[in-house]
């Protein structure tokens, strides 16, 4: 195993604090995020379904009996236990059978099937999501600016330091893979595309036995990446596939491969702020799109650092999606959650965090410090709608979040301004 130090994540806290009221976890996300190594820190002994040792035996040792598997120090890590289904059964009962808390983390990089297993594990084991690393966690962000202190008012005027732009398209094409931290730029743009070689050679065919036209999963794959950070339909993918592939592909089989996506946490779509903030304005319910990282809609591209220079358009929507991949580890790293907001009079929030108290911050998210003032006023807009309604609940918190802006600060007009490069939980 990676004889490295550990490098601390934000979802350690979390791990902490569910193995102390659970019997069991299960910490999904997709692969290389980090799982296996956060999930060793946190154990006292560990099963690996996936082991090639003995011609696969800890694979043939859990398919004969599960239960033999779960003997050893807890927290007891069984690693990749999807590739015995069976396994989930085992814990529950297992956990059921001691009565205590703390006993196994498991691990798993895709959902299977519901055959193989009986019982949700409800009030047993606990579900956690983990994604690739967030700029704080990699050491890419100064950390002075907290989201939490955002919302209890307690955030400073800070001078943060001018930013490059090519460093931020490199975080993007890099991505948050902690395999990729200290390689040299040059050679970490490889990770991103042999991630997506092995999900089309290897991933989507292990998992299950149905046939699928691998030609057209890589070009919905495309056209998901000519999409990122937007709210396009399964209908516009399909409309999308045509135009610029010229080949045909059902609105059935489009959703079926979205859902093999999510099944391999490929995907990590930002839900609609349904919440009633505007009783007379109906809201639409469309997810933002979005891969687990930014940098595998990069590979998908083929997009580079002088391609992204070139256009800026296409480099603003992955710098949003890198924002709300931040955002959303920092925002459930404190409880909260990660929406966006689209309404049917045009009124759109690029991002909203909500905390469970109810109250929540509306952000923009802007590449460039001239944007500003334009996403200031959006924002000012619409908090002004929603207070003349007469049961609107206003954002407590209204910020712009910003790649090259050099100071985080509050405008005269209450807006914060924040930059990505200083943000963390």
């Amino acid at each position: 195993m990676d004889t490295k130090p550990y490098l601390p994540r934000l979802i350690d806290r979390k791990i902490s604090k569910y193995l102390n009221a659970f019997g069991a976890i299960c910490i999904e996300g997709p692969k290389w995020c980090g799982k296996t190594r956060t999930s060793l820190h946190h154990s006292k002994s560990s099963f690996y379904v996936g082991s090639a040792a003995g011609n696969f035996s800890n694979r043939q040792l859990a398919l004969a009996d599960p239960s033999l598997i779960l003997d050893g120090d807890s927290p007891r890590l069984i690693d990749e236990w999807q590739e015995v289904p069976s396994i989930w059964d085992a814990v529950r009962y297992e956990v059921d059978k001691r009565g205590e808390k703390g006993q196994f983390i498991l691990t798993g990089s895709s959902t299977p099937n519901d055959k193989g297993f009986f019982h949700s594990g409800a009030g047993r084991i606990a579900i956690l999501r983990m994604r690739p690393m967030s700029l704080f966690e990699m050491g890419l962000s100064s950390g002075l600016v907290s989201l939490r202190e955002l919302f209890t008012g307690e955030s400073k005027t800070v001078l943060t330091g001018d930013v490059d732009l090519r460093n931020i398209i490199q975080y993007i094409i890099r991505g948050g893979w902690p395999g990729n931290i200290d390689i040299e730029f040059e050679y970490a743009q490889l990770l991103p595309i042999e991630y997506i070689n092995a999900v089309l050679t290897r991933d989507i065919s292990r998992m299950d036995d149905k046939a699928r036209d691998l030609k057209k999963i890589q070009l919905l794959l495309r056209s998901l990446a000519r999409n990122e950070s937007t709210t396009v339909t399964i209908r516009a993918l399909k409309n999308d596939i045509k135009e610029v592939d010229n080949e045909d592909i059902d609105v059935d089989t489009v959703a079926k491969y979205l859902n093999v996506f999510e099944r391999l946490f490929l995907l990590d779509n930002q839900p609609p702020f349904s919440t009633n903030i505007r009783s007379s304005v109906r809201v639409k319910q469309a997810v933002k799109r979005h891969f687990c990282d930014p940098s595998l809609a990069c590979a998908l591209l083929g997009a580079n650092q002088e391609t992204l220079l070139a256009d800026l358009e296409t480099l603003g929507f992955l710098f949003e999606a890198l924002c709300e991949r931040d955002l959303k580890i920092y925002a459930e790293a404190n409880d909260a959650k990660l929406y966006h907001y689209q309404d049917y009079q045009d009124n759109e929030i690029d991002a909203v965090v909500e905390f469970s108290d109810g109250s929540w911050g509306a952000f923009e998210i802007k590449l460039g410090a001239h944007q500003l003032d334009s996403a200031a006023k959006k924002l000012l807009q619409i908090k002004s709608s929603i207070e003349e309604e007469p049961k609107g609940r206003a954002p407590k918190v209204m910020g712009v979040i910003c790649g090259l802006a050099n100071a985080a600060y509050i405008r005269p007009d209450g807006v914060h301004v924040i930059p990505i490069t200083a943000l963390r939980d």
